[in-house]
């Protein structure tokens, strides 16, 4: 991040840049697209083009790479669970599309499982549905699943997770339970997206599969939705292109998209897909080492372990501190890493310990958290 650090863009403006230590966070801009993806979205840049057409190809490219039968990009995932439910609701029938968010008479319960109800599940309401729950906190069968389903369930939300331990319906019990019925699965796959088979899978088996395209490189404000290609095409029809393409007065008209970020999406999923992985997450546990190596010693420093995880990144460094040695807590010390320059923003895993990502530091970031870290707790 020296680079970047180093220019003025920010400064002119008053605002203080940031080594990114949390991971793809909206707060702290999401991603940083590599040399290849800029390359690309500079080439787009130099030429207008027919944007349905680039949507259209698009998709048609991303459903070929995760071998799905349509696909279309979307500004985030969050747009893409809302374009994504408003298909449901509607299909392609213009009338309907035209009165969205208004829902009267339209099937606009959209059926989740209590268990996985989380902070982005609002995003299937932004159309004009209602979220109906299935199960308890703790837990869902299929036949509770099944019961919840009404004459106006419209689509069943299901948030991807690498944890699932068996208490709740699984992806592929919810296709089970829901597709015979006429009711298609809305997955939420936001950052799931590696293993590579994992992948493919999440992006397979709902009818509808949503993801964040920050995660695998491409610029933080756009992802994609893929699936059935009937619903894929009526999600299109709530798209921003929808007023242009086909007349229509779709509530999508808010999630417009540049043509570089279109091309950013296509071309960082080409090179996803065809990344050594090994080398990748042998370049994060390396920075991990750097770090290791710079604390070790330090005062008040009681571990820093490399922890592995399930997510995309596969590994977090934990830095347990001495909170009564140091006299402050692992809150303190991140309050500091904040407010010092340049601001190190991290993770805390409870009173004692600092979580650190290494996916989102750029070249000799991690040196400068060493340092800083060390120094801090050195009192």
């Amino acid at each position: 991040m020296t680079q970047t650090r180093d220019l003025e863009v920010y400064r002119r403006l008053g605002v203080r840049p940031v080594i990114n230590a949390q991971g793809n966070r909206t707060v702290l801009g999401g991603s940083t697209p590599g040399p290849e993806v800029k390359a690309a979205m500079d080439h787009a840049d130099r030429s207008y083009v027919k944007m349905q057409d680039l949507l259209d190809r698009s998709g048609e490219a991303i459903a070929e790479m995760l071998e799905v039968e349509a696909a279309y990009v979307t500004s985030g995932c969050a747009a893409a669970l809302a374009l994504s439910t408003a298909a449901c609701m509607t299909g392609c029938d213009p009338g309907k599309i035209a009165q969205l968010p208004d829902a009267a008479g339209l099937k606009s319960e959209v059926l989740i499982q209590k268990a996985h109800r989380y902070s982005y599940d609002r995003s299937f309401t932004v159309p004009g549905a209602r979220l109906v729950e299935a199960g308890t906190g703790d837990a869902c069968s299929p036949e509770q699943l099944a019961a919840a389903i009404g004459p106006d369930t419209a689509a069943v939300a299901f948030l991807i997770r690498p944890d699932d331990d068996g208490s709740t319906v699984s992806l592929e019990q919810a296709v089970e339970v829901s597709r015979p019925r006429g009711v298609p699965v809305i997955g939420d796959g936001a950052a799931q997206l590696y293993p590579l088979d994992y992948f493919r899978r999440n992006a397979q088996t709902p009818d509808l599969a949503c993801f964040g395209a920050k995660y695998f490189g491409a610029p933080h404000s756009a992802g994609f939705l893929c699936g059935n290609k009937e619903l894929v095409e009526a999600a299109a029809d709530h798209g921003f292109m929808a007023f242009q393409h086909k007349g229509a007065k779709a509530f999508g008209r808010t999630m417009k998209l540049d043509r570089q970020e279109i091309v950013g999406v296509v071309t960082a999923l080409e090179l996803w897909l065809t990344m050594n992985h090994e080398d990748r997450l042998l370049g994060y546990e390396e920075k991990i080492e750097t770090l290791q190596r710079g604390l070790h010693g330090a005062p008040n420093l009681k571990s820093a372990a490399m922890v592995r995880n399930k997510n995309f990144w596969g590994v977090t460094l934990h830095v347990e501190i001495d909170a009564e040695g140091l006299g402050m807590d692992a809150n303190g010390v991140a309050s500091l890493l904040d407010e010092g320059d340049p601001c190190i923003l991290v993770n805390l895993e409870g009173d004692h310990t600092i979580a650190i990502n290494v996916h989102t530091l750029n070249e000799g970031d991690e040196r400068i958290i060493a340092d800083r870290l060390g120094d801090i707790l050195s009192g």
